[in-house]
């Protein structure tokens, strides 16, 4: 049994809040739903989510992202469901709100609500925290009636890409790590040992092997010049950031990223998840397919897919099907390509394009683990052979100076 933190609400719209113990968290919402209750949240006690509020509390961390709208979205899907009116249910949201920027957000929302405004025009009002793809959703779900069952759809959606960036992000964590740790472990030998051992070595006076040369040359180097190093990777990474922030460099940094041999399969395969996750959701909830290639278009980071869907949205406005134009970019894979052509033409191209992102979102957490699997051992021999080089050219230099004679 596990003791798990809950807030919920009434039949009378009362915010209350407490814990209890349960199995998992399906049983404790089971329990609190016996109790009369509308789970809002529920929550491991102990996972360190305790302090979130304090924080936000004081504007540390309030950043709105991801996981703050995913939630909302959650939360609201939950209350609406259980016949909450929608004004109160923004009252209860905003109460249990940890972050205080977004408390602010859903106040206004609720704010533009009571003045008349539909929700989707609400949250239109604030772009920066419901992108197009959201708000199309929500207008979609209020003209037919099931705003909570798109709220749900769209919470699952959100769900399956706050999973897939923090897979990835989780996965470099160590590789980064490691890299932090060798390269400091590295520059410590050549800035504070090594230049203790070029005294001993120009005291004796005698020639020392190329090895311990070329080392000690690169330790006095990283002494009298360390800030024109760090300068040239300022500028370097200074230039290439605004040189990337213009349109054409945009578009070669792109394209140069979905070139490359390991990095560039990897990339096809999330963009495509994130092609087919997002036009799908569109289309099961009833955004027409031109609205939503538009929609999609707007959501794209990288400017080739972002040229091959605006160039599909002109090819099916004049009568073609959508599979051609991805099929002739070559930026999609075949098979992707394949399973949106089967879906159109059996009139399911929405379930064929969520099942495309059901196979890329898997195929990229596998080469994820495959690169990462490959990459930490290849990290370990790198910073081994370095510091291996370190350790026996000062061995070597040491042997040499006992040869000599007496």
């Amino acid at each position: 049994m596990s003791a798990f933190a809950y807030k919920a609400a009434d039949n009378t719209g009362k915010l209350i809040s407490g814990s209890l113990e349960a199995k998992d968290r399906g049983t404790a919402v089971v329990q609190l739903q016996e109790m009369g209750y509308f789970p809002i949240q529920v929550t491991l006690q102990g996972d360190g989510n305790g302090n979130s509020r304090s924080l936000s509390e004081l504007g540390l961390f309030s950043r709105i992202g991801l996981k703050d709208v995913l939630n909302f979205t959650q939360q609201l899907s939950t209350l609406l469901e259980a016949g909450f009116p929608l004004d109160r249910s923004l009252l209860v949201m905003a109460q249990f709100s940890e972050s205080s920027r977004f408390r602010q957000v859903i106040e206004e929302v609720h704010q533009d609500l009571r003045k008349g405004h539909s929700l989707e025009e609400s949250l239109a009002r604030h772009p920066r925290v419901f992108n197009k793809l959201y708000t199309n959703m929500v207008r979609a779900g209020e003209a037919g009636g099931v705003l909570e069952l798109v709220l749900a759809r769209l919470a699952a959606f959100l769900e399956e890409v706050q999973e897939l960036k923090e897979y990835i992000a989780s996965a470099l964590i160590y590789p980064l790590l490691l890299t932090l740790v060798g390269g400091g472990a590295v520059t410590l030998l050549l800035t504070f040992v090594i230049p203790k051992f070029a005294q001993i070595f120009a005291d004796l006076g005698q020639a020392i092997p190329w090895p311990t040369q070329l080392l000690l040359s690169l330790s006095a180097f990283l002494q009298s010049y360390w800030w024109l190093l760090l300068g040239t990777i300022f500028l370097l990474v200074y230039g290439v950031r605004r040189y990337v922030q213009t349109e054409g460099g945009r578009w070669q940094w792109d394209t140069w990223q979905l070139k490359l041999p390991v990095w560039g399969e990897l990339k096809r395969k999330i963009e495509t998840a994130r092609f087919a996750r997002t036009l799908g959701t569109l289309l099961h909830n009833g955004v027409p397919l031109l609205s939503s290639l538009v929609i999609v278009k707007d959501s794209v980071v990288n400017q080739v897919v972002k040229r091959v869907i605006v160039e599909a949205y002109r090819r099916v406005k004049e009568g073609e099907r959508i599979a051609s134009p991805l099929r002739d970019s070559r930026v999609f894979p075949p098979l992707a390509v394949h399973m949106i052509a089967v879906g159109e033409e059996s009139g399911k191209l929405e379930e064929m394009l969520l099942k495309v992102a059901e196979v890329y979102e898997r195929q990229v957490r596998l080469t994820v683990k495959r690169l990462i699997s490959v990459l930490e051992p290849t990290m370990i021999l790198l910073m081994g052979l370095i510091i291996g080089f370190i350790v026996f050219s000062m061995l070597l230099a040491i042997f040499s100076v006992n040869e000599l004679p007496m």
